[in-house]
């Protein structure tokens, strides 16, 4: 895995260019820069979701997630290198059937608010779909494998999950969009 840094200010991407793991460097506003600050400001969201009041298991859950977006990040910093592999997508597939069983089923569309650790995990959600967004177009130009963009698609569901179990935990309930609401 790529050199480690042991200053951070090199100076080295003072031209608009920065290094990759495989010792190449690329344009900071290049597509795979963009994919990997998407997924790097997702695992910051995170890492600030974990500062609430969390259940311990989907603590200790949360912070396995973030070690796999620091895998994430490793790979797309490295071309066509692997890190995140199918066992981490079927671990989130797996976490998904775990905290859906107790939720009621949705006949309304729900609004990304509630307790303060709800609304975290919405705001987790909703970059982690730009993520997810960005690694799609990375693939466009470049070969990418499957398991990043299968990793934060069914990440961003979790989150969804996430948020309505999290305003369970913190006694409220999902916040319902009201179409029909009166507006003055």
């Amino acid at each position: 895995m790529g050199n480690r840094l042991s200053k951070i200010a090199t100076r080295t991407g003072d031209d608009g260019s920065t290094g990759l793991g495989d010792g190449s460097r690329t344009g900071k506003d290049s597509a795979r820069i963009a994919a990997l600050g998407d997924v790097d400001e997702l695992n910051s969201f995170v890492g600030l979701l974990l500062c609430e009041d969390l259940p311990a298991d989907l603590r200790e859950e949360l912070v396995t997630v973030q070690h796999d977006l620091f895998d994430l990040g490793g790979e797309l910093c490295i071309p066509g290198y692997q890190l995140i592999k199918t066992e981490q997508v079927a671990r989130l597939d797996a976490l998904l059937e775990k905290y859906n069983a107790d939720l009621p089923v949705l006949k309304e569309f729900i609004l990304p608010a509630g307790s303060r650790a709800a609304s975290l995990a919405h705001v987790c959600r909703t970059v982690c779909r730009r993520a997810e967004r960005a690694i799609v177009a990375l693939s466009k130009t470049e070969t990418i494998n499957a398991e990043p963009r299968q990793y934060v698609n069914r990440l961003s569901d979790l989150m969804f999950v996430l948020a309505r179990v999290l305003n369970r935990h913190a006694g409220g309930t999902d916040v319902l969009w009201q179409h029909e609401r009166k507006r003055t």
